[in-house]
C-alpha cells in the first residue's frame, strides 16, 4: 500500500525555537560544521484504494489547510512512497495474512477520497 508523505517546514521569516535548540545541542555534543537547524513536520498517510490524481489534489488541499498553518508554515513537498514489498515496511498490504483495502477499512467508515 503505497504511502502519501507530506512535509511541512516553517517559513524562512519564522523563528525556529527548536530548531535553534537542536543546533545548540549539536555544538554541545561536539558536532561540528552545521551552520542552522529548522525543524517541521512529516505527515504519512495511507489511504483506501488507488492513489489518483484527485486523492493527490485533495490531499495537498489537506496539506494546505489542515496539515499546516500557512500562515507561519509552507507545504515544501507531497510525495507518493510506493511500498517496497520486502515486508518490513508496516504497510500491511502484502505477505501472508496481508489484508485488501476493503477488509482493512474499518466497519462503518466511509472512504472520503474515493
Amino acid at each position: 500500500m503505497p504511502k502519501i508523505i507530506v512535509d511541512v517546514m516553517p517559513k524562512p521569516e519564522i523563528l525556529d525555537p527548536q530548531g535553534k535548540a537542536i543546533g545548540a545541542a549539536l555544538e554541545r555534543l561536539g558536532i561540528e560544521g552545521i551552520r542552522s537547524v529548522r525543524q517541521g513536520k512529516r505527515f504519512e498517510l495511507k489511504v483506501h484504494g488507488e492513489i489518483t490524481d484527485e486523492v493527490l489534489a485533495t490531499i495537498e488541499h489537506a496539506a494546505a489547510t489542515v496539515l499546516s498553518n500557512p500562515v507561519i508554515e509552507d507545504v515544501v513537498s507531497v510525495s507518493v512512497k510506493q511500498c517496497g514489498g520486502g515486508g518490513g515496511c508496516g504497510c500491511g498490504g502484502h505477505g501472508e495474512g496481508a489484508a485488501t483495502s476493503e477488509a482493512a477499512k474499518p466497519a462503518g467508515v466511509t472512504d472520503l477520497l474515493a
